[in-house]
Order: C-alpha cells, then structure tokens, then sequence
C-alpha cells in the first residue's frame, strides 16, 4: 500500500539520528553557545532583500471567505480533551503530552477519507464561502483525528492555503491542534519561502505549551534560507538559546547547508571550525554539504581534496559525496574526470552500481548532453545493470529537446527491443520534441501509437500536442480538442487552458483568448496575475480599453488572484489615450477592491494630468503619494520635474521637489531641472539653480554646467556662459576646454577681450594649457 512519509529526516542536510526528537531543556544559556552565536554578529553576513513571496500577512481564512467571529473566544471547559478526539483539549491545560513523531506515516486511506475529501473540496470553494458552509466546515473539524488534519495540510497543493486553514482551525472554539499537526506544518513550511509563517507557527508551541525540538527549528531555518534571509535564518540559532534548546549535530549540518546555500561557504568553514569547538562534530552529511559548496563555488579541485581528506577526519565519504562532484563535472561534460571520480570511488569499496549509473544518465541527460548519457547506458548494461524506463525516457528528452527526433525514435524503438515498453512520460517527451521542430502531424501520430501500444496519454501529452498546435498558428483548432476532452477520457488543467489562451493572444484574436480564460475559472482553475495582464495588455495595444477594464473586472468578481500591476496596465492603457477622467476613475476602483496603488501607477496618472495641463490635480497626486509612504522612482522624479518645467512652473516644482527629496533622495534632480529647463529655454531660471548643482561639484554636475553654457551660446549670449564657467572654476571643477575656447571666441567678438583672456588665464593657472599655447593664441 502507499503510504506517505513525514520523515524529518526529508531534508537532505538531516541526519538521521534516532535520538534527535528528545529535547533537554535547562533554565539558564547551556555551555558555549555564544561561540556559535559571536559568530553572526559578523556584519558581513548583511541583510538580504525582503521577498514578496516570503511573506504572509494572511492571518488566516477571513481572505478566503472565512470569518473571523471566533478568533477571540476562549471558553474554560471541563469537558475538554481527549474524548474520542486527541485534538480537542482544555484550553486551561500546560505542556501538552507529545509522542514520537520523527516519523508520522499517512497512509493511502486517509488521505481518501471522506472527511478530509469534503474539507478539501471545500477549501477549493473558498471564493462562494458564507457563514452555512464556514458552519460545515467547523462541523467536519471536530470529526478530524490528528492524523487526518495533518492529512488535509499535506492535500493543499498550495502551502499557504494549508497555513490559512493551520490558522483558522486554530481559532476554533473547543479545538486544539495536536503537536503533531504542528509539526507536519513546519515540515510542510521548510518546503517554502513562508518563513513568517514557520516562525509564526513555532511561537504558537510555544504559547500552546508543545515541546519544541531542534529539528523544528531547522524548519524554520530552511524556510528562512528558502526566502533569501540568511540572516534572520542564523538568528533562530538565538531562538534556540532563549527558549532553552540545545543545538546538536542536525542544528549545526543544517546551518552548515544554509549557509552554503547562500554562497557564504567560508562562513560555513568557520561554522565547522567553531562547532567542534563545543563538542559537536561533523559527520559526513556535514562534509557533503561543504562539498556541494566548493562545487557551487566551481572549487572542484578542492571538493576532490576535501573527500580525500574525510577519512582522516574521522568517517568515510559515501556515494553522496562522489554523486556530488559528479553532477558539477556532468554538467559542464567532464566525461574523463567523471571515470577517474568512479574509479577512485571504487579504490574507497564503494562499487558503481545501478545507482550510480542511473545518476549519471539522469545528470547528463538534464544538462543536454544526450550522447554522453547513452555512452554510460551502453556501458550499465555491459556491466549487467537493467537500466528501467526512468533512464531511458531521461535520454529521450534530452534528445527531443535538442531537437534531435531521428535520435530520440531510435531510443524509443531500442526500448521495445529491450523488452522495456515506453510509458505516458517517454511518449510525451516525443509529442513534445515534435511539437518544438513544428512536425505536429508526427506528434498526432505518436498519440496514435499510444492508445495502439495500450499507453493512454494524459493531459501532459494533451497539453502539449496543444502547445505546438497554437505555435502553429491553429489555436482554434486546439480549443476544439480541448472541448473534445471528456471524449478521449482527459481532463485539461490550468495549464491546458493556459496554453491555448495564449495561443489566441499571439494571434491577435483577443476576444476568444478572453472566452477560454472565463471557461478556465468556471471550471475552477485561476489564471495568474501575469497571463492576466499579458491578456490586459495585449488588448489595451489594440486600443481595447474598455474591453480591458470590463476583463479586469469580471477577474476580480470571479476571485482571482489580481494585483497592482493588472490595474497600472489599465490606468496606463487609458493615460496612452488620454482619458485621465477613467484613468482617475480606475484608480478609486483599486481602492474599493482593496489593491494599493504603487509608485508606478501615481506616476502613471501624474504624467497624464501634466500633458493636460492639471498640475495642481497632478501636485495633489504626488503629495497623497508621498503621504502613504511611496517613495518616488527615478522615473516619478523625471516625469514631475518634466511637466513642470513644460508649464514653466519652475516655484512650483522647487517647493514639490523638496518634499519628494525629503522622502527619497535623488542626487541627479536639480540636475535634471536645469537640463530640463534649457531643454524649453527657461535659461534665466536654470541659471538661478546653478548654485544647487554645484554643491556636491561631481562630473555630472560638470555636465549640466556644460549644457547651460551651450544653451546660452546657442542664444548669442556669452557673458553668462562665462560667469557659469568661473563658478565652477571656484568650486575645482575645470570646464570642457574646447567649450571655453568657443565662449572666448564669441567674447571677443563682442568687444569683451578681458573676460576672454581671463577665462583662458584660469586654464594656465591649473596646468590645463602652456602659457606659450596662449601667447600663440
């Protein structure tokens, strides 16, 4: 039977360690800690950009049509827990008792049970929810075992709606999760980049009283790693101190490999150095993880090295350590090097097996190098290794992906001989090679040798014949199969619908590519924000305005995911036109759909109502954008001081131009006010500026400079092209020669030879030019 695995020794930098799911809490730090935390206070280790994805303000299901009437219920009960189910308690109980969980095994019929089927279907509905179906669901909750709500956590294809629902559950009136439902959380949070969440969810134990072991922790250090924050990934290092944990080999391999993980593999070697320190040594999953760095790093040499020197340090590298090196030299088809690898593996007693042999092929074949796979094909089976389909499919694709299908057919047409028959994988890599070269006529012929064969082609293969059918240019013909599905016995997938969709916007047939976007969200599916605005943008190009916004509104009503950039493509489509009235409109509607207007789309609407003239209602925009915490982009700052300058509201845009610097500084805009405004001929105010460029006297100031004595000689007067030139002389700033030599020129041809003849004297006194090239002069 299938079962299904929640092993915490899943992460491949966890050792497994029978031992490792005890905790030994003490009141005070335990010994030596510091050394290992003294060590993050490196300022080199900086912080790393925050990612959207990486955050999750969710603070449950209120988003998805869960209310929130129960969130602050908190009834004492006599009748608790325990009665029929473990996951309801007494909401007055201390440390909650935890059994052995380092392995929770979910079998095949719990994840069918009826019960976590309905939670999961009505998890899907999310977008109809109301308070009769949340009551349903509340109901269906305190049917659930333990196991069953982990059940329904590891179902959501989406891991934030299995911590919406964690958080919902959670709020419930008589309910408590189970630590073991805990821990499938984190587990299933050390898969994404939803380190709030996984630290969310730690602290929660914490409150509840659950006993937190280390392994929890390097959940939420992955989690962290997964986002980008190593950072605050080392810092849970000082969570574990505060609440009294003590790191053990697990803590310390898996902040070896995060470090790793971020490129930081000197940081790694002093981690090593400073956990033997305190007693903790390093086993080989430890020298593993700092193998794969050196390979990140392309130190392959010292990888090699470091494998060589294991043995001395106590243990012996195992095939992880040689698989390693392996797939960096597979990658950049090192064949030579890969046989001596095998052959010094071999000289350790570890044997090449059909395990290594399938590595190779799989590696290879993921970096194209189909040939070199088939070589060590050929030679598994001299050896007397079966290679199964798995490794022949592999060289199939990487053959069909290199557009290479003569190659791929005799593959195909050797695994029959070999008594080893093509599955739905190895067909689909064909369709999909055939599509790609343009022979969709082949690809129907595979499908048809699919069903002759007794293989039937799922909606992978379906979805590509669909793909190459819509880069021919036959979208229609491809919507007409995909209608055709239920006949053939597929069910097509958000891709599917993806795919054709796309199909017809390529084509320019924009109102069918809309049509199979609502047929996709009735049959439950959400298109991207992406394919969203791709689909907005196109018709918007077509000048389909009002098409557009009535598509972005039927998205929204139909609950899907739209964000900021969907309405900015809108309000910018309207702004190309010049209808600021529905551009203005449509930035109300975002309130009332509760999407925030970014910087992009202020700045958007400003430049619209500066080409209409409406600087104030484009100063009242600016100023609410300052207001709520925006800070102007370079672009905000050019499109401004642009309209301003055009209007020659010069007073206007100085006083504009301080709030905007005071809340985000841009060292380039008074620059770019005096090259604006001799841009227009307003050079009597962007001589009235000169002062503010030449505070900080850099090249680009020297620039602007430039550009205001070449506007004055265009104008025939060059008396202010030379004062300009003296001020920079007295901020150490020397004028473009040859320019000066021109403002001379112009000088002395109106009568003005003292002030030509000291321009060029300031020129001697710096070294610039020889007194005796002036005298020639």
């Amino acid at each position: 039977m299938f079962s299904h695995f929640i092993s915490y020794s899943k992460l491949g930098v966890l050792p497994s360690n029978p031992c490792s799911h005890f905790v030994h809490y003490r009141t005070t730090p335990f010994p030596y800690i510091h050394i290992l935390l003294s060590f993050f206070s490196d300022s080199s280790i900086d912080h790393s950009p925050h990612s959207h994805s990486s955050t999750d303000t969710n603070d449950g299901f209120n988003k998805m049509g869960f209310r929130n009437d129960h969130c602050l219920v908190n009834f004492e009960s006599d009748e608790g827990g325990g009665h029929g189910n473990s996951s309801f308690t007494n909401r007055n109980e201390g440390t909650q008792w935890v059994e052995d969980t380092s392995k929770i095994e979910i079998h095949e019929d719990e994840f069918r049970h009826p019960l976590v089927r309905e939670i999961c279907r009505l998890i899907e509905r999310r977008s109809a929810w109301n308070p009769k179906l949340e009551g349903k669901m509340r109901h269906l909750l305190r049917g659930l075992k333990p196991r069953l709500v982990s059940a329904v956590l590891l179902s959501q294809a989406d891991e934030r709606l299995a911590l919406d629902f964690f958080y919902w559950a959670d709020r419930q009136w008589r309910y408590r999760h189970h630590p073991i439902v805990y821990y499938v959380m984190l587990q299933v949070l050390s898969k994404t980049k939803l380190c709030q969440g996984a630290r969310r969810v730690l602290r929660l134990m914490a409150r509840r009283g659950i006993q937190r072991r280390p392994r929890d922790f390097c959940y939420v250090m992955v989690s962290y790693s997964r986002a980008g924050k190593l950072r605050n990934a080392m810092q849970v290092l000082t969570m574990m101190q505060k609440a009294g944990v003590e790191p053990n080999l697990l803590v310390c391999n898996t902040a070896i490999h995060v470090l790793v993980m971020a490129n930081r593999l000197e940081k790694a070697l002093r981690f090593l150095e400073r956990m033997q320190l305190i007693g903790i040594m390093p086993n080989v999953v430890t020298y593993n993880c700092l193998i794969k760095g050196y390979c990140d790093l392309h130190r392959v040499q010292e990888a090699m090295e470091l494998i060589s020197e294991i043995p001395l340090k106590g243990c012996s590298p195992d095939k992880v350590s040689y698989y390693t090196v392996m797939g960096f030299l597979c990658k950049d088809r090192r064949i030579k090097e890969v046989r001596d690898l095998i052959k010094k593996m071999e000289d350790n007693n570890l044997l090449a097996d059909q395990v290594t042999y399938n590595t190779l092929i799989h590696m290879l074949s993921k970096h194209r190098h189909a040939d070199e796979a088939l070589q060590f094909l050929r030679e598994a089976q001299k050896r007397g290794f079966q290679v199964d389909k798995v490794g022949y499919s592999a060289i199939v694709d990487s053959y069909c992906k290199g557009r290479r299908m003569d190659q791929a057919k005799e593959i195909v047409n050797e695994m029959f001989t070999m008594g080893c028959i093509p599955d739905v994988v190895t067909y689909t890599a064909v369709v999909n090679g055939f599509c790609q070269v343009g022979e969709v006529d082949q690809a129907r012929k595979m499908l048809q040798q699919m069903y002759k064969h007794g293989c039937k082609p799922n909606t992978v293969s379906y979805t590509a014949l669909l793909k190459g059918l819509c880069q021919m240019g036959n979208s229609s013909e491809a919507r007409e199969m995909m209608k055709a599905s239920e006949e053939h016995w597929w069910t097509p997938n958000a891709i599917t619908y993806s795919v054709v969709m796309h199909g017809f916007r390529r084509e320019g047939k924009l109102s069918d590519a809309c049509d199979v976007v609502r047929e996709m969200i009735g049959k439950g599916f959400s298109p991207t924000p992406v394919e969203i605005n791709l689909l907005i943008q196109s018709l918007c190009q077509k000048d389909r305005l009002d098409e557009a916004k009535k598509f972005l509104e039927e998205c929204i009503n139909m609950g899907c995911a739209v964000n900021v950039v969907n309405f900015t493509t809108v309000i910018h489509g309207f702004c190309l036109k010049g209808d600021a009235e529905a551009a203005l409109s449509l930035l109300d509607d975002m309130y009332l759909s509760n999407k925030h207007p970014d910087a992009v789309t202020y700045t958007t609407i400003i430049d619209a109502l500066g080409k209409k003239g409406r600087i104030e209602e484009a100063t009242k925009l600016t100023l609410e954008m300052l207001k709520k915490g925006l800070d102007p982009t370079p672009v905000t700052y050019r499109t401004v001081i642009h309209r301003y300058c055009q209007m020659g509201r010069v007073e206007d845009l100085l006083k504009l131009l301080d709030k905007m610097l005071s809340r985000h500084d841009c060292k380039t805009a008074y620059n770019q006010v005096i090259e604006k405004l001799c841009s227009f001929g307003n050079l009597e105010a962007a001589d009235k500026l000169v002062g503010k460029v030449l505070r900080t006297a850099s090249r680009v100031d020297a620039n602007t400079c430039h550009v205001l004595m070449e506007s004055y000689l265009r104008n025939g007067i060059p008396l202010p092209a030379y004062k300009v030139a003296c001020r920079m002389f007295s901020r150490n700033l020397i004028p473009d020669l040859k320019l000066c030599e021109k403002v001379g020129k112009k000088l002395m041809l109106e009568g003005k030879s003292e002030e030509a003849d000291n321009l060029l004297l300031r020129f001697v006194e710096r070294g610039n030019i020889s007194s005796h090239c002036l005298q020639n002069s």
